[in-house]
């Protein structure tokens, strides 16, 4: 049987929590599994240091401290962008998430001439619990380690790191990138 390493393949089911609170942020429960390649950095870090040496059928729970999770929030993550980089028309309000070539984004202050955007992530500076259970363990193909994430039907991919003028969709796989 495998088990959860470096270059394998996990499909999981979780349900993350706030623990202070118990109020459910995410799950995967109703749905599909989350499959994810291994010691790829797809995952946050305590998620897959937690779940080495996991097999099928196994369940885990644990609470993550903001270190191993999304980091604390920085006050680098904070910029002042003028209001000319955005369209004139867009209407701007406070806590408004929008996306930029940088990523994310939630805009935290609005003046006239300039707008405070937060690069944070939403969830930097939280304490996450999560319950998972294991639904499936594979070893990763070659594709998908020199990739750097999982081929196949009803897995999605998202490509953070492509090369300036470089495309995604380089793998060969039809139903990938």
């Amino acid at each position: 049987m495998t088990t959860i390493e470096n270059d394998t393949v996990a499909s999981v089911h979780y349900t993350g929590t706030f623990p202070d609170s118990g109020e459910e942020f995410d799950s995967s429960r109703g749905g599909e599994p989350l499959t994810f390649l291994v010691g790829h950095k797809g995952m946050i870090p305590g998620f897959e240091r937690e779940m080495m040496g996991a097999e099928s059928g196994d369940s885990r729970s644990f609470t993550l401290e903001p270190e191993d999770a999304y980091g604390m929030p920085s006050d680098d993550l904070i910029q002042e962008v003028p209001r000319g980089m955005f369209p004139e028309e867009m209407p701007l309000d406070l806590g408004m998430m929008l996306m930029s070539d940088a990523g994310p984004f939630r805009i935290v202050a609005i003046t006239d001439d300039t707008v405070r955007c937060d690069f944070n992530p939403p969830m930097a500076g939280k304490t996450l619990h999560f319950e998972v259970e294991v639904m499936d363990v594979r070893a990763a193909t070659e594709d998908e380690v020199a990739h750097g994430h999982v081929h196949g039907p009803g897995v999605h991919h998202h490509h953070h790191h492509e090369p300036e003028g470089e495309k995604a969709d380089d793998c060969g796989d039809d139903d990938c990138c």
